[in-house]
């Protein structure tokens, strides 16, 4: 598997006034010069303002840093091997309706972990958005701000593309129903504890094991289902590793998002796809924008079973795929 904090800052303005006094004498007059009775008119001049104190990063601890490092190792590893891929796959990696639709349903109709993180989940019934989908970020402390700014041009981004592929509004809004924490080790604890201040019906005590992640997790998400069945998303949470180096971090944004729109499991027969757990491909590819568009087409319904999606499935596939290649 693959959170900025929002500042508001005060500008204060000293006021600066002026006044000037000129006093002249000569030595070759007799009589003293005739005293100014009234003020010289101010000259006009604007208020200076004081300059914003620049957003500085907290120093993080040794084991902050060694995670980073151990990351750095991870990431550079992967690459070497042409893992992360960022073509989106090719003549390569072809793919036909009836792969498509086999990865659809194991991906959308199954759970990747339990409710605890624990284990692998179970069968799922079909859960998306029904309500528009408004992300924000939140960062910890410790996240400079090359980092912060970088990271949320590429959540915008994603979001406005996730958006045109399923034709389900997703956008970027400070009342926010869709939080995406990117921070460390030292400061996860307290971006969660923002976040689920947020979120209405989200604790910070049920967020306890998105904060206690194993060193190997890059990533996770969790979705919040309500309504009918409990199957209709109106909360998510993402988290992402701080010390991922950047191109795990993007990869870290395309897959939680993805997955938090309701493609909740990852398939070692999905290819080209990041809901694979081999890496092989880093960003959202052709095969997976299909996915995404078939699991909001309105004619598949939320909490409809594997089995009772399965003719409507293979018919989307087959108009989206054809029946050769893709």
């Amino acid at each position: 598997m693959k959170i900025g904090r929002v500042i508001n800052g005060t500008t204060k303005w000293a006021g600066l006034g002026l006044l000037a006094l000129s006093l002249a004498a000569c030595a070759e007059l007799q009589t003293p010069v005739q005293p100014v009775l009234k003020p010289l008119a101010r000259p006009n001049i604007p208020p200076k303002p004081t300059a914003k104190p620049p957003k500085v990063a907290k120093p993080t601890s040794e084991a902050s840093a060694q995670l980073r490092s151990y990351l750095n190792q991870v990431q550079g590893a992967q690459l070497s091997q042409g893992l992360l891929r960022r073509d989106g796959g090719g003549s390569d990696t072809p793919f036909t309706n009836t792969m498509l639709a086999r990865n659809f349903e194991q991906i959308a109709f199954f759970n990747e972990y339990n409710s605890t993180f624990s284990g692998r989940g179970g069968p799922s019934p079909l859960r998306r958005w029904a309500a528009p989908v408004r992300m924000d970020v939140i960062f910890g402390d410790a996240v400079p701000p090359s980092q912060r700014k970088s990271d949320t041009a590429s959540v915008r981004s994603y979001a406005a593309r996730l958006g045109r592929v399923t034709n389900h509004p997703v956008n970027m809004n400070k009342q926010a129903n869709f939080i995406v924490v990117i921070a460390g080790e030292d400061d996860r604890g307290e971006a969660l504890s923002q976040a689920a201040a947020r979120i209405s019906g989200i604790s910070a005590s049920s967020l306890a094991p998105l904060n206690n992640l194993r060193s190997d997790t890059y990533c996770v998400v969790a979705a919040y289902a309500a309504g009918s069945g409990a199957n209709t998303y109106t909360a998510a949470l993402a988290v992402i590793r701080a010390e991922n180096p950047s191109l795990l971090r993007l990869s870290c944004i395309h897959e939680e998002l993805a997955q938090g729109l309701g493609l909740a499991n990852d398939s070692p027969a999905a290819r080209p796809s990041i809901f694979n757990d081999d890496d092989e491909f880093a960003l959202l590819t052709r095969h997976d924008e299909l996915l995404l568009q078939m699991l909001y087409d309105p004619r598949l319904k939320v909490g409809m079973t594997a089995d009772q999606a399965r003719p409507t499935v293979q018919k989307i596939a087959a108009e989206l795929a054809g029946g050769g290649p893709v």
